[in-house]
């Protein structure tokens, strides 16, 4: 029984041959787990390219700008990203893993990936650039396709887009912030 606990059973209408589950080895066994640990892979990829293009800013350029209200310590951000991060890895996964192949699970994940190449822009603009304007021509972008994103997850797993829920929240807040810093000290 306990080899069937990382296989993925099929769906009507996929064939159960090798080619047809997502995430199966040579052998015939499914490796969803590996899968998983790539997507959350990337997505904390991207959040360790971040802070390495923060860093520089955070003892200069940024300790100088005149802060919105209700801007957190910087000590705040590191771990909430970091469990963003996670949750955004996870729900492209439940949708690569779980969902329905096809045109609209592509869909959904192409519109995960560019959101996830925007919030990797972001730092750049924001802190590379020093430039609070630069950082909401990405961010509020970034928040459709989040929003879009959400959608195509709500057409095929749930939890997928449960798991995206706080990451908009945090965007929202985000990008209040940036308009903020933008207001504040243009």
């Amino acid at each position: 029984m306990a080899q069937y606990a990382f296989q993925k059973s099929p769906r009507p209408g996929r064939s159960p041959g090798p080619s047809s589950p997502r995430g199966q080895t040579p052998d015939g066994q499914n490796s969803p787990w590996l899968a998983l640990v790539g997507f959350i892979g990337l997505c904390l990829l991207v959040g360790v390219t971040a802070a390495a293009v923060n860093a520089p800013a955070m003892g200069g350029w940024y300790t100088t700008l005149a802060r919105p209200p209700g801007n957190p310590p910087n000590w705040v951000f590191a771990p909430v990203w970091t469990v963003l991060h996670v949750m955004i890895g996870t729900s492209a996964w439940l949708v690569w893993w779980r969902a329905p192949q096809g045109r609209r699970q592509n869909a959904a994940l192409q519109l995960w990936g560019w959101q996830l190449l925007l919030n990797a822009a972001w730092s750049p603009a924001f802190f590379g650039l020093h430039s609070p304007a630069a950082g909401l021509l990405v961010i509020v972008p970034l928040l459709v396709l989040i929003g879009l994103t959400m959608a195509a997850f709500a057409r095929l797993h749930r939890a997928a887009t449960l798991l995206l829920v706080p990451y908009l929240m945090w965007t929202c807040y985000a990008t209040y912030l940036n308009a903020g810093f933008w207001w504040l000290n243009h």
